[in-house]
């Protein structure tokens, strides 16, 4: 009897042990390095689609700067094509300042070190793709 009740108790532990280890979707690090200063505030977006891409955003964090670089973790996300967009809002005014063209003031990036020529980057060179493991883009400026 006591075997049988040892038995049913691991069979139980195990059964709770695989429920607990169920599939939770990856999460993405961003690291942003080389910032101008560590004044002001950076705003990260994650985009799903390309028709989305640089204009609404499927998650977006804003983080501080320590030592002219920072960190943002997106997570729980699921499987996918995704980039990734960021600026830095160096004057705290929320919003990316360009001059009279255009042209960003204020740094910006996207996942890949994706830069555009002439214009914005291009989804095609920002993409990247999420499966079943954790992953770190590295933007530096």
């Amino acid at each position: 009897m006591q075997t049988l009740i040892k038995i049913l108790c691991l069979v139980i532990i195990n059964i709770s042990f695989t429920f607990a280890q169920t599939d939770k979707n990856p999460d993405i690090t961003v690291n942003i390095s080389n910032l101008n200063s560590n004044t002001g505030k950076v705003y990260v977006s994650i985009f799903d689609s390309e028709s989305n891409f640089l204009n609404k955003g499927y998650k977006s964090l804003v983080t501080k700067i320590e030592n002219k670089s920072c960190t943002v973790t997106f997570k729980n996300i699921p499987k996918g094509i995704y980039a990734i967009s960021m600026y830095h809002d160096e004057n705290d005014n929320n919003k990316m300042d360009s001059n009279f063209l255009g042209i960003p003031k204020e740094d910006y990036g996207c996942s890949n070190n994706a830069r555009g020529f002439m214009g914005p980057p291009k989804w095609e060179d920002a993409k990247f793709e999420v499966n079943n493991k954790s992953i770190t883009q590295n933007i530096k400026l």
